[in-house]
């Protein structure tokens, strides 16, 4: 047995664990001829029905409604899920083979045979929430920044450079690295995925199963499915597979600062008189506006688009339900509908920066993050500016 697998006897059950590299020509291999010579009573794979559609039904994203997904709240998790697929899709351009084929082949593999399958992995739009959700606001900052250099890296990587992928010590130094980089990102997208996945392995049905799994994973289930047979730890995997509560400080914070704007207005208009008050309010419609408006022009948003960013900022600040990336994003969908090829192209231009001006999707994205980016930085500079105008009153 080769290192990237792993058999284990547990409760009279037979578990063989497939570690793969996600674009390896070599893992493919390795994943049809491990089940067609076990003959397993079920092939447990790493995807979730929705990605299991995905790999399926290549043309997928040509029956996007991105009015939709905005309208879900799901825009930066839709680029995020964009971003993390083109890259893979890249690293195996050079072995000619694109992200998920090994688990595309167990598929087909088990369909030949007649093999039921379990589809393991943890629904991908509950990863990233917990992953966003988690982090603090610095964390945000870096896991944007890294997916940002992902999408538009031109570094290529050669097939033998994949496969050390499924080596223990490359894998082990990667993860050390995120681990001291970015714990939190860490913990959601490998422990908890570890703890989740060897638990519906375990809940499978059968006592013969081949599982086939990222090689990452192989260290960290193995351990689960050790304890799982122990009794050490149920299978109830329940709380991580819910989007994380928001925190009492999360929710005083999303209320906080409308309020404290509006009480420092407030407070210009009793202690200041009307002018004095008239002045923060320009302040604070200006301050929003104008950032906002002149990001969501650099990103090519239509005129409309544009007003929309000018006149709601102030506005949305001020209100904790609804952003103005959102009405930015939605407006931008309704006067510049995306066409089929835009569609078609989706997964190709997300990785260069013309690409994301071409693409009328990629560009509603981009128009939600910049819109909501000039506002967020307009609310900061707003509130001190007008901090300043109440303090130099209290001094007059």
């Amino acid at each position: 047995m080769s290192q990237t697998q792993k058999k284990l006897e547990l409760n009279g059950r037979t578990i063989t664990l497939v570690g793969t590299a996600h674009v390896s020509k070599e893992s493919i291999e390795e994943v049809e001829n491990t089940i067609k010579e076990i003959k397993p009573d079920c092939v447990a794979i790493e995807l979730d029905e929705k990605r299991a559609d995905s790999i399926q039904n290549p043309n997928k994203y040509s029956q996007l409604d991105i009015v939709k997904v905005l309208k879900r709240h799901e825009g930066f998790l839709m680029l995020a899920n964009l971003i993390l697929a083109s890259f893979q899709r890249r690293m195996g351009l050079n072995a000619g083979v694109k992200p998920g084929d090994e688990m595309l082949a167990a598929i087909k593999v088990a369909k030949e045979l007649n093999i039921p399958t379990s589809l393991v992995d943890r629904p991908i739009q509950i990863t990233l929430k917990r992953a966003w959700g988690k982090n603090s606001f610095w964390g945000k900052i870096k896991l944007f920044a890294l997916l940002l250099s992902s999408a538009f890296s031109k570094e290529e990587i050669e097939p033998e450079e994949v496969e050390k992928l499924k080596n223990n010590s490359e894998m082990d130094s990667m993860m050390n690295e995120l681990s001291k980089d970015m714990p939190v990102i860490k913990a959601v997208l490998i422990d908890e995925r570890d703890k989740f996945l060897a638990s519906k392995i375990w809940t499978s049905k059968g006592n013969n199963i081949v599982a086939v799994l990222g090689a990452g994973h192989l260290p960290g289930v193995e351990a689960h499915l050790n304890k799982l047979a122990a009794g050490q730890e149920s299978p109830d995997v329940e709380e991580i597979s819910q989007l994380p509560p928001k925190g009492i400080v999360g929710k005083i914070f999303m209320w906080l600062i409308p309020a404290l704007i509006i009480g420092l207005i407030v407070a210009g208009f009793i202690y200041g008189g009307a002018k004095a008050g008239s002045q923060m309010l320009t302040t604070w419609f200006l301050w929003n506006s104008i950032p906002a408006a002149i990001l969501s022009a650099i990103a090519a948003a239509h005129p409309l688009t544009i007003v929309i960013a000018f006149v709601g900022a102030p506005l949305t600040s001020l209100c904790p339900f609804v952003g103005i990336g959102f009405c930015t994003a939605l407006i931008q969908a309704i006067v510049c509908k995306p066409r089929v090829s835009d569609m078609e192209t989706l997964q190709d231009d997300v990785s260069s920066l013309k690409g994301f001006y071409k693409n009328r999707i990629l560009r509603i994205l981009l128009i939600f993050i910049m819109s909501t980016l000039g506002s967020a930085i307009g609310t900061f500079v707003a509130g001190a500016d007008i901090i300043g105008q109440l303090s130099n009153m209290n001094q007059a």
